[in-house]
């Protein structure tokens, strides 16, 4: 396993993170997540591999994520063995003062340790001002709750005006972006990966094999995931016609180089700049093709390849305003 410096922090975190959206009780948000059993096995054969690094929100399968994700930690290694990241926004109250500091307390529970290396806003919360809530990250820090914060998916000029507020009232900055970001989808680097890049924010995106269509060279897959997956339909069905060339190129490459589909994804990622592409498995398998995709080098000739078809997509991550209360799952396809 490699590893890199979170942002400008001392954190080393694996250039492989676990995104634990598939740990939870089957129902509660998806219906293919893994038992605590089987979610077990899987975060132990991570570790087994020198992952340490793995994301998990408040939201995930109604908090069971975070509680099988704790579990299994102190089943299989030391607390300081491995980062662990949380987010808060799909929540009452979204960003505000009350509702971090809230919420903060109901992830260190469940996880069953007392503090969050990583500390991520979900969203940005069209609600609450911008300095009530880097002031209330910055407090958390500044408390030894959290050790660094970080942003998911919203527009450049959100994410700049946050940093912005943090470093002229001298509060703790972001030090990670978890973005939507993959073959499939590159809008960000329009805006936000630039900005990322220029202040030196480590890159974490979600999704980086399209939710298994970059994996595979058939579009669909006759598992549980891909028959039910509503969310993963809404963000990438829509422009199936125009991305087939994509996948179709990465697939030529994988037999070119005699890898794996996802190892090309995985590996264009990583010459992309990004720090950490999190891996959402329900096999413990998939975490041993995502370690050796660190051994998969792309030439300046495959990246432009891979890129060439790309053409501009609607905006699936960033929201225009807070959702109503109690809606978790985005971009939902609900035919």
């Amino acid at each position: 396993m490699k590893y890199a410096n979170l942002g400008k922090t001392d954190i080393k975190v694996s250039k492989v993170c676990v995104g634990c959206m598939s740990f939870g009780k089957a129902g509660s948000m998806h219906d293919w997540t893994l038992d605590e059993a089987a979610s077990d096995r899987v975060i132990g054969h991570a570790l087994d591999l020198g992952i340490n690094f793995f994301d998990t929100a408040n939201g995930y399968s109604a908090g069971t994520s975070e509680e099988y994700l704790g579990k299994a930690i102190k089943n299989h290694t030391s607390r300081d063995k491995v980062v662990i990241s949380s987010k808060v926004y799909f929540n009452p109250g979204r960003l505000s003062k009350e509702a971090i500091n809230r919420e903060i307390d109901g992830t260190l529970t469940r996880l069953g340790t007392d503090y969050l290396d990583l500390y991520l806003i979900h969203r940005f919360d069209y609600d609450t001002p911008i300095e009530e809530t880097m002031a209330a990250l910055d407090h958390l820090v500044k408390i030894g709750k959290v050790r660094a914060i970080g942003a998911s998916a919203m527009y450049g000029y959100q994410f700049y005006n946050m940093q912005l507020a943090a470093r002229d009232h001298g509060w703790t900055q972001f030090s990670a972006m978890e973005n939507h970001y993959n073959l499939l989808y590159r809008e960000d680097e329009h805006e936000l990966i630039p900005i990322c890049k220029q202040m030196g924010v480590s890159l974490m995106p979600y999704s980086p094999l399209a939710a298994g269509r970059l994996a595979r060279p058939n579009w669909d897959a006759n598992t549980l995931r891909s028959r039910t997956d509503r969310v993963a339909r809404g963000k990438y069905d829509h422009t199936k016609k125009y991305d087939l060339q994509i996948t179709k190129r990465v697939n030529e490459l994988a037999e070119k180089y005699g890898v794996q589909m996802s190892q090309i994804a995985l590996a264009w990622q990583w010459a992309k700049g990004v720090t950490a592409p999190i891996i959402g498995a329900t096999k413990a398998s998939h975490f041993d093709s995502a370690a050796a995709a660190l051994d998969v080098k792309l030439t300046d000739e495959d990246i432009a390849y891979l890129e060439e078809p790309y053409l501009p997509h609607k905006i699936v991550g960033a929201i225009d305003h807070n959702p109503a209360e109690g809606v978790m799952l985005l971009d939902e396809d609900l035919k």
